[in-house]
């Protein structure tokens, strides 16, 4: 009998142990997902400081802060890209591992300036070309609704925890769980 005892009770521990392990992972993504937010927070903060005409949106999770935005949004629904609208850009895709982006966490651009500034060299340069989609192609979530209300000449960060990004896929350099940043330049959009 005492032999028996010592085996279930190992085994009854490590059940228990087992059943914690989904919890503390699950807190721990919480946890990350928390601190993301927290510097999204500062990085608008910072761009608020810095451009005293930017606005910011904040829908479902998303962060738009639209820089150097003199124009006054309301009354111009027409003029905002709508859902299954078109819109034409050119972008950086950054990487927020603090308040602030950088060209050493830059992970994607068809920005030249933006590429020759982080020192990227492309034998490619199709690459540089403006990108056109509708907000019904496949587009992670946070990018999605970020781009939903931009205007035609809209300057603009997109950001968003790793939530709305990629979850807990790696995607190419970029980790599991990242947050994402995205500087937009708005060439048109057309909700036609």
């Amino acid at each position: 009998m005492k032999k028996s005892t010592r085996i279930l009770i190992p085994t009854l521990l490590l059940a228990v142990a087992a059943s914690f392990l989904p919890a503390c992972n699950k807190e721990a993504e919480q946890q990350a997902y928390d601190k993301q937010e927290t510097n999204i927070a500062k990085f608008v903060e910072a761009q608020l400081k810095a451009d005293e005409t930017a606005k910011v949106t904040y829908k479902d999770g998303t962060v738009r802060v639209v820089l150097h935005d003199t124009l006054d949004r309301e009354g111009l629904l027409a003029d905002t890209l709508q859902a299954g609208g078109t819109v034409s850009f050119y972008y950086a895709g950054y990487l927020l591992t603090g308040a602030s982006v950088s060209g050493t966490n830059l992970f994607a651009t068809n920005h030249k300036k933006t590429a020759d500034a982080a020192g990227w060299k492309l034998s490619d340069t199709t690459a540089f070309h403006i990108q056109t989609l509708t907000l019904e192609d496949r587009l992670l979530p946070g990018l999605q609704r970020g781009l939903e209300g931009v205007r035609n000449q809209d300057e603009c960060y997109i950001l968003f925890s790793g939530k709305y990004a990629y979850g807990s896929h790696a995607q190419g350099t970029i980790p599991a769980r990242s947050a994402l940043v995205y500087h937009i330049w708005v060439e048109s959009i057309s909700n036609d």
